[in-house]
């Protein structure tokens, strides 16, 4: 595997610091810290380009905050400060992403660009095409991914493509920052991906998993044999224990036909794509709340709320669910409130 150096100086060049600064404050222009940084631009990203080059950068103390998921789960987030952190992650990325990307296989999804949900999605309706060969699913998850991560081996793997010194410095510096990996940090989904991509690399080519898709920990394997995919569910428990980690319980193998394959929000069938349960239930009861306040809520408050599932409608077959429980008066106000403000209709194509 080539190595690559010569790469830390890229990082604090002010024009990749600037670059930074530009990506790391879309959607956050009212933080206080952006505004700050905004006011005074060039001052704060010398002091960057300083505190890299010296190589005096300390990561800074996390806020740690809790946040319940939508399957109940409680997790913990890791919050950075924008200034000098964030920026640095965004230099970082814009220098050694191309680098990474080169390692992690087709079917590796979550913070890879152009390789996200809608993608995974498409992929997995074309495997199921191949119905002789997608006759039984193996779903698995790695139990506590994030925290059970080993910084020395997460650090090891990192090495292997990069030999620069002065960013291995930088790189180990926020590693060691935190036992794991810390949800929350811009570069935490990138080193879960390089984590696993050692186990992506042996399903692929040394247990020959044709159709094989991975979000995050997240593992979808299928194949014509239920008997193959138990004993591989034995050997991924002994390649994930060499790097310190563990499955869930909640493995399972079971014929696509019969149950779907719950995975990236949907339920997939050979022939066919569900919503999943939650999914549906949140829409159903969206659309309830917004009969229950009908009079008090402005047409485009509606259309927002409805848009903001139809999203997941357009890959799924969900004309029946949409015809059930969205009727003519919503469809209409939808049709006329896009109409008037030259956007595209969420439900067009529905009914």
């Amino acid at each position: 595997m080539k190595r690559f150096g010569y790469l830390y100086e890229k990082i604090y060049d002010m024009e990749n610091l600037k670059l930074a600064h530009k990506k790391a404050r879309r959607g956050k222009t009212h933080y206080k810290e952006v505004q700050m940084v905004d006011a005074d631009t060039e001052k704060y990203l010398t002091d960057i380009h300083n505190i890299l080059k010296d190589k005096t950068f300390k990561n800074s103390e996390y806020v740690i905050m809790e946040k319940k998921t939508d399957n109940g789960k409680v997790r913990k987030i890791f919050k950075l400060p924008y200034y000098p952190d964030r920026i640095i992650h965004h230099a970082i990325m814009q220098i050694i992403e191309p680098l990474w990307l080169s390692t992690f296989i087709r079917d590796t999804y979550s913070a890879i660009p152009g390789r996200g949900i809608h993608d995974g999605i498409k992929r997995i309706k074309k495997a199921l095409r191949d119905k002789e060969n997608t006759k039984y699913c193996l779903k698995i998850d790695v139990k506590k991914f994030y925290p059970s991560v080993d910084n020395e081996i997460l650090k090891q793997i990192i090495r292997k493509k990069i030999k620069d010194n002065d960013l291995l410095w930088l790189l180990d510096e926020i590693i060691d920052s935190t036992k794991g990996i810390p949800i929350g940090n811009y570069l935490s989904q990138y080193f879960g991906n390089l984590y696993l991509s050692g186990l992506d690399h042996y399903l692929k080519e040394n247990q020959k998993c044709k159709y094989m898709f991975r979000y995050c920990d997240d593992i979808v394997i299928l194949n014509l044999c239920k008997d193959f995919l138990h004993k591989l569910k034995n050997t991924i428990i002994k390649y994930l224990a060499v790097l310190k980690l563990q499955l869930k319980d909640n493995w399972q193998v079971f014929p696509v036909a019969a149950r779907g394959i719950d995975f990236l929000g949907y339920r997939f069938f050979h022939g066919y794509t569900l919503l999943r349960k939650s999914i549906k239930i949140k829409f159903v009861n969206k659309i309830v709340a917004i009969n229950m306040n009908w009079e008090r809520l402005r047409h485009t408050e509606i259309v927002n709320s409805v848009m903001s599932y139809c999203g997941w409608f357009k890959y799924a077959n969900c004309k029946n669910l949409a015809c059930k429980y969205l009727d003519d008066n919503l469809f209409w106000i939808v049709k006329h409130t896009c109409i008037n403000n030259n956007i595209s209709n969420p439900l067009q194509g529905l009914r």
